[in-house]
Formats: structure tokens, C-alpha cells, sequence
């Protein structure tokens, strides 16, 4: 685009996605810290409250998920970025300080209500002040986010924890600096990015789209012929304009979205985003020390091996954000989810013959690898594209919430598989849920590369 103010709309796009950046710190930060906090309270043989510690957050990401579609669209998306940045100070300040393990639960759920309004709102509000040219790569940024909130978690928890030697009591990692402090630095540094988004959130314009459909014509126009000037402004209106000859009824968007001519594309939103999930990759940043731990390796090269992956996550995502715009979305989720269901196969079997060392990491490794630059960002990218502007916001909520719901079974079940199944059972059916997917990626899924919004609304809204 020739008027593109590129650093403008990068600007705006790397505000928001810190959203993602929080989300992916947040999220992976306890797997860290799991060990030591579980000496401190004194929950290291009690799973249920290891059980609670590490799944509370998600019970906090369902509601908060739920609740930022309505708000976004009643209040505006700048609005509930706000809204998210404060809540993962406060949780990151809260949760490090924590005197007593009711503290830490409430902590950590509150941190999970800011991780579900931020992957809700951070990539539809891309999405929205995007031209579509380039919007797939823009909404990949949000991933790429995620991904260095994940490796920032992965590299504070291993800098900050000193050495255990393999001889030490579990008494002895209590009253050692892990034990007392260094769980609660792995969560204090949230604060940091936190409070950096908090202040940044202000210096970007409201949604254009939301803007225009809410009635602030003028300022939203303002803001798109500051994306790309006057010519393109005036195109992006005239489509928001024939976007909206059909408006919502009074009744609001959730009986709108749920209508007839809304059915098929929001199943294939709820189907990709529980999908993203149940693919079996998010257990490997939250299980970490066990899946390593089986693979035969000390809690100190578990550390350093979660970094590794957290570097692949990182590199991967870069072929993501330069190949969706070309390759187009289909084609990377096709990939993603082929690619995952033989590496399970493979990983499944190896730990069936007690493979164990170096080459299992190799193959942790390539599924992070397979996943960063497939199923994890463009899974964001389609979801924040495929619904119409009158509905975005709670059709995003919606699938939002199945997309936790999705983590917080999959986390949930992962320990039950494992002590029933085996590592090897366990991989094995994740690889069968790859399979599904792929079939239905295959029969199913719209491309979408290269369209606006509104046409893609007139394509997939019948």
C-alpha cells in the first residue's frame, strides 16, 4: 500500500499485542516456579491443591473470556486493554507476595481473567485496524508476543533458580532461595511489562471499526486516514458501511451469532480454537518437568531444556508471521496439524520402548517447532478474521472461552492420562486428535488470506 503509514500501524499492533506478551508470561511462569512455591506451601504431595494451583488461572481466563466480548462491544476494545493491563499488575504483584496459599489461588485467578480478556481483545483490535493485506502477519505479531512472554518465563525461572543438588530434602529446597524468594521474582517480573502496557495502551486510537459501527463516524475516520490516508479511509467506511445495512437486532449479539446463517462458521471458530488446544502442545509448557523427568533428565536440565523449547517456539513463529500471508492459513493449519499427529506417533512410541536422552528433546522440540508456526498464531489470525464486525466481539469471547475450556481439560486430564495410559498412551492420543483435525481442517476451513472483512463476511455468512 502505497500511503501506509507502516510505523504507525506497527506501533498500535506491538501496544496491543503486549497483551500477548503478559499472556504467555503469565501462563508459563508457574511451570517454573511449580517446584519451589510447592515446597512452600506445603502442597507437594497433596494433588489436588497442586492440581488447583496450576489450573486456577484458567478457570480465571473462562470468565474473563467471556466477559470481554460484551464489554468490548458495549465499551470499546482500547477501553478493556486498559482493563487487562492493570489486572496483570496487580496479579503479578499479588501472586509474588503471597503469604498463604488462599492468597496465591486468588492471585493467580485474577491473572487468568487478564490472560482471557488479553487473547480475546489483543487480536481482534489487530485484526480491526489492519488493511488486509498484511493482516495475517499483524495478528501473527500477537503470537509472536505470546511466544516471547513464554520464553521470557522460561529464561527468568532458569536465571533466577539457583542449582539443586540432586541430593537435597524437600525441607532443604523449602528454606533454600528458591524456596523463599526465587518463585516469587519468577512472578514479580510480570510487573514490569505490565506496568510498561498499562502506560503504552493510552497512546493508541479505539478501534476504527468500533468506532464507525458505534457512532463516532468522524474519529474513525480520523484513524483510518492515519493508517493509510485519505483514498484508503475512505474505502475501509464504505465496506464497514455495507457491512452494516444488516444491522444486529435489539436483542444483542449472542442471538445474532447464534442464528442460522451464523451456525457453520461458528463451529468452525469453536472447532479450530478447542483444537489449538487439545492438539496436546500447551501440556509441554505447563508439564515441562514431568515430560522431561520421564524422558530420564535431572529438575536442573529441565530447566535449561524448557529454554531450548521456548527458543524453537520463538524462531518458529517468525516462519508463521512471514509465510501466512503466502502460504495462507489453510495450508499452515494442514501442516500443523499432519505434522504433530506423526511426531506424537513417533514420541508416543519412543517412550512405549523407554527411550530416553537427548533425542527425545529433539522431538519435544520439533512439535513446539510444528506448532509455532501453525496451529498457535493462525489459529488467532481466523478467529479474529472469520466473523462479521456486528458480532466480532462476543463471537471472539465465545470462542475464546472454548479455547480455555479446551486448556483447562487438556491440563486437567493430561496427569490422569499419564498415570493411566503411560507417557506413550497419552502422546498416542494426541496424535488421533491430530488426525481429526486435520480431516476437518481439510473438509471445513475457508481460506482466508488477502480478503477484508466484509468480504469475507459476504463469503461465509449465507
Amino acid at each position: 500500500m502505497k500511503h501506509l503509514n507502516r510505523g504507525f500501524v506497527y506501533f498500535i499492533c506491538m501496544v496491543s499485542a503486549m497483551g500477548g506478551l503478559l499472556f504467555g508470561y503469565d501462563w508459563v511462569v508457574i511451570g517454573g516456579a511449580k517446584p519451589f512455591y510447592e515446597q512452600f506451601f506445603q502442597i507437594a504431595n497433596d494433588p489436588f491443591m497442586q492440581g488447583w494451583a496450576m489450573s486456577v488461572a484458567l478457570l480465571g481466563c473462562l470468565i474473563g473470556a467471556m466477559l470481554s466480548g460484551v464489554l468490548a462491544d458495549r465499551f470499546g476494545r482500547k477501553k478493556l486493554l486498559i482493563v487487562s493491563a492493570l489486572i496483570f499488575l496487580v496479579s503479578a504483584y499479588y501472586t509474588g507476595a503471597a503469604s498463604s496459599f488462599t492468597i496465591f489461588l486468588i492471585a493467580r485467578f485474577l491473572g487468568g481473567i487478564g490472560i482471557g480478556i488479553a487473547s480475546n481483545l489483543s487480536p481482534m483490535y489487530i485484526a480491526e485496524v489492519s488493511p488486509s493485506a498484511i493482516r495475517g502477519k499483524l495478528v501473527s505479531l500477537n503470537q509472536l508476543t505470546i511466544v516471547l512472554g513464554i520464553l521470557g518465563a522460561q529464561i527468568v525461572n532458569w536465571l533466577l533458580a539457583e542449582p539443586v543438588p540432586a541430593d537435597y530434602t524437600a525441607q532443604q529446597i523449602a528454606e533454600s532461595w528458591n524456596g523463599t524468594m526465587g518463585w516469587r521474582w519468577m512472578f514479580w517480573a510480570a510487573a514490569f511489562p505490565a506496568g510498561l502496557f498499562f502506560l503504552l495502551v493510552f497512546f493508541i486510537p479505539e478501534s476504527p471499526r468500533w468506532l464507525y459501527i458505534n457512532g463516532y463516524k468522524e474519529k474513525a475516520l480520523g484513524a483510518l486516514t492515519k493508517i493509510g490516508g485519505k483514498d484508503y479511509a475512505q474505502e475501509e467506511v464504505t465496506g464497514i458501511e455495507m457491512g452494516q445495512m444488516k444491522k444486529a437486532d435489539e436483542n444483542g449479539g449472542l442471538k445474532k451469532l447464534f442464528s442460522r446463517p451464523m451456525r457453520k462458521v461458528l463451529v468452525i471458530g469453536l472447532v479450530i480454537a478447542v483444537f489449538q488446544q487439545w492438539c496436546g502442545t500447551n501440556v509441554i509448557f505447563n508439564y515441562a518437568q514431568e515430560i522431561f523427568q520421564s524422558a530420564g533428565f535431572t529438575l536442573n536440565d529441565v530447566l535449561f531444556n524448557i529454554v531450548i523449547t521456548g527458543i524453537a517456539n520463538l524462531v518458529f513463529t517468525f516462519v508463521a508471521i512471514f509465510t501466512v500471508d503466502r502460504l495462507g492459513r489453510r495450508a499452515l493449519m494442514k501442516i500443523g496439524a499432519g505434522g504433530l499427529a506423526g511426531i506424537y506417533l513417533i514420541l508416543g512410541t519412543c517412550y512405549f520402548f523407554e527411550i530416553s536422552g537427548w533425542f527425545m528433546v529433539v522431538l519435544v522440540v520439533m512439535a513446539i517447532a510444528c506448532y509455532a508456526m501453525s496451529l498457535g498464531p493462525v489459529t488467532w489470525v481466523l478467529l479474529s478474521e472469520i466473523f462479521p464486525n456486528s458480532v466480532r466481539g462476543v463471537a471472539m469471547a465465545v470462542c475464546t472461552f472454548g479455547l480455555w475450556a479446551g486448556c483447562f481439560t487438556l491440563t486437567y486430564t493430561f496427569p490422569l492420562l499419564n498415570a493411566f495410559l503411560g507417557s506413550s498412551g497419552t502422546f498416542w492420543i494426541y496424535s488421533l486428535i491430530c488426525i481429526g483435525g486435520f480431516i476437518f481442517i481439510q473438509r471445513e476451513l475457508p481460506e482466508t488470506k488477502g480478503k477484508s472483512l466484509e468480504t469475507l463476511e459476504k463469503e461465509l455468512i449465507k
